[in-house]
């Protein structure tokens, strides 16, 4: 059994149009324009018990509706969607019992009361022994670095702490299939690291299934083997970073350091001149994209014309490949 299938996953929303004024008011008395929305659009995933999925997509592509959904905030206007075998739309106790979902910029803490009362009301509310609970709750509270935390009042935490303390809640339960949606919004760097090895140390001792989606590519890349990419309410790739890489990004960088300044014309017809330096001016190093059927005979080229004194080619950055990506299907 799959810990997550879906077939053909739809989620329309249907908005009404009312024009400004009095006289739209009055014209919107007897007939208003409808506006159907695609938010998803007849998604199929299948992902395995114990795989850690990165879910990408920009602002507005439907990963958060996707995730909703899996959760049974949301009903699907068409398709199905099993979760652990439940139909999510029930919101039966035994699916909830076994999944959490946590989003970024949603807290399930009470803001006045110490992140400690909230977890004795979640370890209620999810029936956990007082044993399990104990065990647990010592094992999140060293790893995320929470004991002099976890008595504080949530309004006087840090946002990294808040965060650590939102993820505590969110797993202590110990749930089998974990949605994460931004779980590192508007951390600083720190922070997101020490959050990423916790996810590494609970997805590899739990064996949990989770499904992640964030705007931080360096979440994705050290957490997930397995991407799915959606834009506009479809998917448009399922498969691993390296393929992704392959399949979307066509180019390399060559950086060059040269033994004497260049000027930037002599560059012109080598590639796209990256990091330009304000003023312009001549260069000590250089860094062009080219495209990969193009490697060896601009290597060449700017070996033989060029006075360089160093070399490098390496793959295009994957933010670099992902921002492509969108641009170019918008």
């Amino acid at each position: 059994m799959a810990a997550v299938e879906t077939e053909r996953l739809n989620k329309v929303y249907t908005t009404r149009k009312k024009n400004p004024g009095i006289q739209g008011a009055v014209k919107a008395l007897f007939s208003r324009e409808v506006n159907r929305i695609e938010a998803v659009k007849s998604i199929d995933l299948r992902i395995e018990q114990g795989e850690l999925v990165g879910f990408l997509g920009p602002n507005g592509a439907g990963k958060t509706t996707t995730l909703k959904m899996l959760s049974g905030i949301l009903h699907p206007t068409s398709g199905t969607a099993r979760v652990l075998g439940y139909d999510p739309r029930q919101r039966k106790p035994e699916m909830l019992r076994q999944i959490a979902l946590l989003m970024g910029n949603k807290m399930q803490l009470w803001w006045d009361l110490p992140a400690w009362e909230s977890f004795m009301v979640l370890k209620e509310l999810y029936e956990v022994p007082e044993a399990k609970f104990k065990k647990r709750i010592d094992m999140l509270i060293e790893t995320l670095n929470l004991k002099d935390k976890v008595h504080t009042q949530v309004r006087r935490l840090s946002l990294g702490e808040r965060m650590k303390c939102e993820l505590a809640a969110s797993l202590l339960h110990a749930p089998r299939v974990v949605f994460l949606d931004e779980p590192t919004l508007g951390l600083d760097v720190v922070s997101q690291k020490a959050i990423r090895d916790f996810l590494k140390e609970v997805h590899a001792e739990d064996g949990c299934t989770i499904l992640l989606t964030s705007h931080y590519m360096q979440d994705v890349q050290e957490l997930a083997r397995r991407v799915i990419v959606i834009d506009h309410g479809t998917l448009i790739f399922d498969g691993t970073l390296a393929e992704l890489s392959k399949r979307f990004g066509q180019t390399r960088r060559l950086t060059l350091s040269f033994s004497q300044p260049v000027e930037q014309h002599e560059l012109t017809g080598y590639g796209r001149l990256l990091d330009l330096p304000e003023g312009g001016g001549a260069l000590q190093t250089a860094t062009l994209e080219i495209e990969d059927a193009s490697v060896p005979q601009i290597t060449a080229a700017v070996l033989q014309q060029l006075p360089v004194a160093d070399l490098s080619v390496e793959q295009t950055e994957i933010e670099d490949v992902i921002r492509r990506l969108f641009t170019e299907k918008h």
